[in-house]
């Protein structure tokens, strides 16, 4: 094999947990050198929420150096199969999502993904583009692919089976269609996570059946998110969006295990790896610096460098120099009196009631720097601002309109 080729077999190589196969891969990047055609590297995300995370960058950081090599990218929206969701790791069945839902997350996901993909080398593709133009014939022939003995084997479904959870037929069905679609667009390999490598095989599996070159299969270790345990999912509440303020960016990034913080630089970091064994040991002796010099790096990355030093400036004022940030929004809301409950979670400090509820059961919120634990506080609004802040991150100056 040409050196070139070698170097860039291992280059592509490197990082991912699993590779089906070694000769596969090698074959087809001296094919593709040779032929000066491209391979089409599939990866799709379903839209289950407005946001990509950390945990999709692991792949796209891929995905983004396979363009660098001159490769072409099929990024698959699944707007198709995020109405049912991905049964991957899941205890029970997922809520389905209805279609407006699912549009609306959608159309954030483009914009974001261009953050780390070269858009000249990408291909936006949606899967109901061919999932809803299927007949139910189609549905018929593609279900007669694979048995409910094989489905089976996978790892979710069958601690479900075993224990007598439920399983909805559509659960089933939702492999299949991940691997329909790598049918409709020809892929040459497809990425996913280490959770996601039965799903990908089904694809290679199915490529058979239409007659088409299989494709390869390369799986990406998990990424935890932050709680440092679970992997990063909304399911768990433990992502951090890469659409986050460059404050709450900042602030979760330091909130991070220490242990995660060389798993983060490795996976998800611009940087150079050559320059990974010199991060670890400027950590290992100034972990704070060395974590604050991450977080820097990666709002940087997602925002600017202005955004990013001014978010490093607030959280040393904050957690180092006990002071307050300097810039706190302002709103103002069209009462004199109200429930502390009902004004956490009207200007957004809070998802809901019952999260602000349990922030104040927790001494979480503070009022002109006052901790309060009574859920009923009714808080009086004049022309002067209170300041409510939540956690250790959310600050917030509201004040009466009139």
């Amino acid at each position: 094999m040409p050196s070139d080729v070698s170097l860039e077999f291992e280059a592509l190589k490197e990082g991912a947990v699993e590779l089906i196969s070694d000769e596969e891969f090698q074959s087809r990047l001296l094919s593709a050198a040779k032929g000066k055609t491209p391979l089409r590297i599939k990866y799709g995300a379903d839209p289950s929420s407005p946001d990509l995370h950390f945990g999709h960058m692991v792949a796209l950081r891929k995905l983004r150096q396979f363009q660098d090599f001159g490769h072409t990218v099929i990024f698959i929206i699944g707007d198709f199969t995020a109405r049912i969701g991905d049964p991957t790791q899941r205890s029970q069945t997922r809520p389905m999502l209805s279609k407006a839902e699912v549009s609306a997350n959608a159309k954030t996901y483009v914009n974001q993904v261009f953050k780390i993909l070269d858009k000249n080398k990408t291909v936006v593709r949606y899967n109901s583009e061919w999932l809803e133009a299927l007949k139910p014939e189609d549905f018929l022939h593609l279900s007669a692919q694979y048995t409910v003995a094989r489905l089976l084997e996978r790892d979710d479904f069958h601690k479900r089976y075993k224990a007598g959870a439920p399983i909805a037929l559509v659960e089933f069905l939702y492999p299949l269609l991940q691997g329909y679609d790598s049918v409709k667009v020809n892929a040459d390999l497809e990425l996913g996570g280490t959770d996601q490598k039965f799903n990908l095989l089904v694809g290679r599996e199915l490529q058979k059946t239409w007659n088409q070159t299989p494709q390869m299969v390369m799986t990406l270790p998990l990424l935890e998110g932050t709680d440092g345990v679970q992997k990063m999912s909304k399911s768990f509440g433990n992502t951090i969006s890469i659409m986050e303020t460059p404050r709450e960016m900042f602030g979760k990034i330091m909130s991070l295990p220490d242990k995660l913080v060389p798993r983060y630089f490795h996976s998800l970091s611009e940087k150079s790896w050559n320059k990974f064994p010199s991060f670890l040991k400027d950590f290992s002796s100034q972990p704070r610096e060395g974590k604050a010099d991450l977080a820097e790096h990666f709002v940087t990355q997602y925002h600017n460098r202005e955004e990013a030093l001014k978010a490093r400036k607030e959280f040393d004022q904050i957690f180092r120099d006990k002071g307050l940030p300097e810039d706190i929004p302002e709103v103002k809301l069209q009462k004199k009196e109200a429930l502390l409950v009902e004004v956490l979670t009207e200007t957004g400090l809070c998802a809901s009631k019952g999260e602000a509820r349990r922030m104040i059961e927790q001494g979480g919120v503070r009022v002109n720097g006052e901790k309060i634990s009574d859920e009923k506080k009714q808080i009086l609004l004049g022309p002067e601002p209170l300041l409510l802040q939540v956690g250790k991150r959310k600050f917030l100056k509201v004040k009466a309109s009139g």
